[in-house]
């Protein structure tokens, strides 16, 4: 029996099935939209058509961390039950919500002295962030103990590639990451930007594409500059989308085309509440592992 537990945030953006099968416990985010709270449940309590549609009427979900509090709540179980716990948060670069899980760990390894909490900044988001997990599992299921598996995923979280498109900037542009007058003249030329996460875990604008088949064509290409061992990756990849699945299965047959070696087909999961809360509808995500971020 293994003793420890792999946890994460609901902002790993892999499904409630995975988690459940999986045996992760997981913390959730929280969104205010249209004066209500909701906690980033993963879709039991709205469906992600549900959710995109009401961003795409005009709503403006506004997101918070998980506070120090729920951290323990999470942790707590767990060490009552013997277990030791690897946690693996979202990106710093991106959510300060490793701070919370700090402090709770602290909290916790001074009322459970005989066990340990390990907290690792994953530098990633949404299902790149899934992905890590997924390995760090394999790992665990491997017989890889708590402090080895907690040095691999220190070591290697920066091999982890994660692009992004999106076809509709408005999110972006409320959210400030692109300019209201670059997002202007971006939208009226039907301007698809590229963004990748870089070495601090932060969101980035690379290029800019005219139109979604240019965009597509570029997502995957970068992949095969990128993945590792090129066309002949044999490893996972994930992508998650925010209400444009179609354009999501177009990169998956592309990709499912240039890399025959890839471990099972790809697998497409939505953007979660959270993370979708600042892209908004026409985001595409893509994730494997391959060489290192640098910058």
């Amino acid at each position: 029996m293994s003793d420890y537990v792999i946890t994460c945030c609901s902002t790993a953006d892999m499904s409630r099935e995975y988690m459940e099968t999986n045996k992760v416990p997981y913390i959730m985010f929280h969104y205010q939209m249209d004066g209500k709270d909701y906690p980033d449940d993963l879709y039991a309590s709205i469906t992600p058509e549900e959710f995109y549609q009401k961003i795409a009427d005009g709503a403006q979900p506004v997101t918070s961390q998980v506070n120090v509090e729920e951290y323990c709540s999470l942790f707590e179980p767990i060490l009552k039950s013997g277990k030791d716990i690897l946690h693996l948060t979202l990106s710093s670069g991106i959510s300060g919500t490793i701070n919370s899980a700090n402090v709770a760990k602290a909290q916790m390894e001074e009322q459970y002295p005989d066990r340990k909490v390990i907290v690792i900044d994953s530098l990633a988001a949404s299902s790149g962030y899934g992905l890590l997990v997924d390995t760090v599992l394999e790992n665990q299921r491997k017989g890889m103990g708590l402090e080895e598996n907690a040095k691999w995923a220190q070591e290697n979280r920066l091999f982890l590639h994660h692009w992004f498109f999106s076809t509709d900037l408005t999110s972006f542009i409320r959210g400030g990451r692109i300019s209201k007058a670059a997002g202007f003249v971006g939208q009226a030329l039907n301007i698809c930007p590229l963004m990748n996460v870089n070495s601090e875990g932060k969101l980035i604008p690379r290029t800019k594409h005219r139109g979604k088949k240019q965009v597509i064509r570029e997502i995957v290409k970068r992949m095969e500059e990128h993945a590792k061992d090129g066309t002949e990756y044999c490893g996972k990849c994930f992508i998650s989308q925010s209400a444009c699945l179609e354009d999501a299965q177009k990169v998956a047959q592309l990709v499912e085309e240039k890399f025959p070696k890839l471990n099972g087909k790809v697998l497409i999961n939505p953007i979660g509440t959270v993370i979708g809360s600042h892209t908004g509808p026409g985001t595409v995500a893509l994730f494997f592992w391959g060489d290192e971020r640098t910058l």
